[in-house]
């Protein structure tokens, strides 16, 4: 790990993301999942971010130097409007260092719900036209 890399570790269910700052520190939203009405991006010992998990790297293409990565890291310090869905804690380490404020997790979340509604819509769609079609012989037959 080096100065102004994207970090995270595993936590329970999803990855938690942050910046190095090189010095044995990161900027970070803190908060936990469901608990993140007192959530504010902060800086702490990589220690206190990891919370006993594997830090890794999160590979980045088009970043900004280390330096400004940090700028934009502090610019941001005690901000207290984190939400899961539109600003959370990888939509902030990306925008520091890319200046693209997105999360993978929650693109890949939205992704699994949309499929599992599109599959239910076609699954109560087609029990629907089963259902028509089915009554439509009965009525035939009569």
């Amino acid at each position: 790990m080096a100065r102004g890399d994207h970090i995270r570790v595993r936590r329970k269910g999803y990855w938690h993301h942050g910046i190095d700052c090189g010095d044995g520190t990161v900027i970070h939203y803190e908060g936990e999942l469901f608990h993140y009405r007192d959530a504010r991006v902060r800086k702490v010992t990589l220690a206190e971010f990891a919370k006993g998990g594997t830090v890794r790297v999160v590979p980045e293409t088009g970043t900004y130097e280390p330096d400004i990565i940090i700028e934009r890291a502090e610019s941001r310090m005690d901000e207290c409007r984190y939400s899961p869905l539109l600003n959370n804690c990888e939509h902030f380490a990306r925008w520091c260092a890319t200046g693209f404020q997105e999360s993978r997790q929650v693109e890949r979340a939205l992704y699994a719900v949309s499929g599992i509604v599109i599959v239910a819509a076609g699954s109560v769609a087609a029990y629907a036209v089963g259902r028509a079609l089915g009554r439509g012989r009965e009525r035939g037959r009569t």
